[in-house]
């Protein structure tokens, strides 16, 4: 498709010279599709050009199609609208592109020039409670992006920061410590990370009436929120902690394995995966050896209390505290030695952070703080931040239990596509356990869809009718749509049509399939937009375009019973490759596309 837009653009400058006697560059003969409503397949904007040529829009574009269509054998013909020169390619040359794509289908990696070593940190769960919504946007956008810039070529390593330790995971332990009475996931019949989440809003829970109780005794409530006797409490087993007292890191390690036996179980159930593992008791001991740097460097100072701080008033970001005065580290510190460790182990040219829009003041702080240690790898980073996603009664808080669970959300979209797909009646031929798989593959198909198809930098709403939806703009349209075409590809086996026939003896071609190798041919530049701009949503885009192009094709020239061998064996081989972009697409989006239904 490149080379085809190369040699239109050439052909382009050679008539604007003939016919007018003005040199134009090749960048400033920017092409675009042509509207559905026109005939054409590529549009030349002429209004930038009545400066130069000295002639209106209308009259440029009339001239230039003249002289396209007696010249250039590409051009079949054209029509000018107002300042737009809507251009026909002709048929041949679109058979052109689609042999040249069979021989670098979807999936071959696509040149960007941009970074090669990679790594995206994404997922980054705190060990005091379970997977939700907003980590599932968080997983899907991580993974995505990973698979997406591989695609370009680059080594990616997919990395995830487990926030393991801190006063949040404290508020968990001192809860169960008080209230466990040594249950464990085994005899409560709960995931470990759900476990984990029931201490944490216990914990919030008995902080709050205590909380209630000091200002009922007449103390302020600034006051009372620190004063309260569980909020003391958890603070010192935080200093505990950091100490190594024995009794207090039994607990936590304790929790932490059941916590990970339920991320493990969710993880997979969902589709993600990880090359890397970083935990923040693992990196905040490094993050206090930066911060003592810093303070040798003289770029950090300390307080009277004994606190260190950052001043990034000249940055625009304000003082920054680093260090508590008792010496315990906050979520800064042990970035600062989670980035360097990464540097170390990678040694990347990107390090992206897939983190919510709520982080983007922490980022600017951490890229400011390693600028101002002079790290050589602060400019590599990169903050994907993207939207929260919102509930229809409002923000989620795990702190309040009013979260969409992340295990509970998957269940009920699995069970709505098995409840959709059997009203369909799509599961003839397949066995109980194929069944089984399928509805796991729309049902997820569905959910990962309905959060990648937004933009990231948008704030959604999670509609839950919508996000189970398996019709309209919908991961289940697309993947249907491959099923249909596996179908026909099988039916076409059986009759002894290969996918991978000679195109010889075919004529002329359909409105419908020129618009498939037009679409088709697409895949290249999507993948490098995508990775450019670390949006999944345009290749989700692109993927229901695909499908969209390929069931109007289907609906209006015949394929299994097209009497005409050539144009059968066409039909089949554009089926194939759409079968193939459609499966590559969605890979990238990390779902899973059924060969049959």
């Amino acid at each position: 498709m490149q080379q085809l837009q190369q040699t239109l653009k050439a052909a382009l400058g050679a008539a604007i010279k003939h016919v007018f006697d003005v040199e134009v560059a090749s960048p400033q003969l920017a092409l675009q599709p042509t509207r559905k409503e026109f005939a054409g397949q590529f549009t030349l904007v002429t209004f930038s050009f009545t400066k130069a040529i000295g002639k209106g829009p209308e009259q440029i574009g009339q001239g230039i199609g003249d002289w396209l269509v007696a010249n250039e054998p590409l051009v079949s013909g054209y029509n000018v609208v107002k300042g737009f020169l809507n251009l026909e390619i002709a048929d041949a040359a679109w058979l052109e592109v689609f042999e040249q794509l069979r021989q670098q289908p979807a999936g071959t990696p696509v040149e960007t020039g941009g970074p090669q070593n990679v790594v995206v940190e994404y997922s980054s769960p705190n060990t005091n409670k379970p997977l939700h919504l907003g980590h599932l946007r968080n997983n899907f956008l991580g993974y995505s992006v990973a698979e997406i810039l591989k695609a370009t070529g680059a080594t990616v390593t997919k990395a995830n920061l487990v926030n393991d330790r801190g006063i949040h995971i404290c508020k968990s332990m001192l809860a169960y410590q008080q209230y466990g009475h040594g249950e464990t996931p085994q005899s409560a019949g709960i995931k470990g990370d759900h476990l984990a989440g029931k201490y944490y809003v216990l914990f919030e829970k008995h902080y709050r009436e205590q909380v209630k109780q000091l200002e009922a005794e007449g103390v302020l409530p600034d006051v009372a929120k620190r004063q309260a006797p569980m909020m003391l409490e958890a603070q010192d087993m935080l200093r505990a902690w950091e100490a190594g007292d024995e009794d207090v890191v039994g607990l936590w390690k304790q929790m932490n394995g059941w916590v990970y036996e339920g991320f493990d179980e969710t993880y997979k159930n969902i589709g993600v995966d990880f090359d890397k593992y970083y935990y923040e008791s693992g990196t905040y001991l490094l993050g206090k050896e930066r911060v003592e740097e810093g303070l040798q460097k003289g770029v950090f100072f300390k307080k009277e209390d004994g606190s260190v701080w950052v001043d990034l008033k000249e940055e625009g970001l304000d003082e920054k505290l680093l260090l508590r005065a008792d010496g315990t580290s906050v979520y800064i510190t042990q970035d600062l030695g989670t980035a360097e460790l990464k540097f170390q182990d990678f040694h990347y040219d990107l390090s992206v952070y897939v983190i919510a829009d709520e982080q983007n003041y922490h980022m600017q702080v951490l890229k400011a703080v390693l600028k101002k240690l002079g790290k050589p790898y602060a400019d590599a980073i990169y903050h994907l931040s993207y939207g929260m996603v919102d509930l229809p009664s409002g923000k989620m808080k795990s702190r309040e239990g009013t979260v969409v669970d992340a295990d509970e959300l998957v269940r009920e979209v699995v069970e709505a596509a098995k409840a959709a797909t059997l009203k369909k009646g799509k599961t003839e031929g397949l066995s109980e356990q194929e069944a089984e798989q399928l509805y796991h593959m729309l049902g997820l198909g569905a959910l990962k869809y309905y959060l990648l198809k937004v933009d990231p930098k948008k704030r959604m709403l999670f509609n839950p009718e919508e996000s189970v939806s398996l019709e309209g703009h919908t991961g289940p349209f697309i993947q249907y749509s491959h099923a249909r075409i596996s179908s026909i590809l099988r039916k076409a086996a059986e009759q002894g049509v290969a996918a991978g026939a000679s195109l010889t003896g075919l004529g002329e071609i359909h409105a419908t399939e020129r618009e498939m190798i037009q679409e088709l041919g697409r895949y290249a530049a999507v993948v490098a937009e995508a990775a450019t701009t670390q949006s999944p949503a345009v290749v989700a885009q692109y993927a229901y375009d695909i499908a969209r192009a390929y069931n109007r094709f289907y609906t209006e020239v015949p394929i299994i019973i097209e009497p005409d061998a050539a144009k059968k064996a066409f039909r089949v081989a554009l089926s194939a490759q759409t079968a193939q972009t459609i499966k590559a697409s969605m890979g990238l989006l990390g779902i899973q596309v059924p060969e049959r239904m």
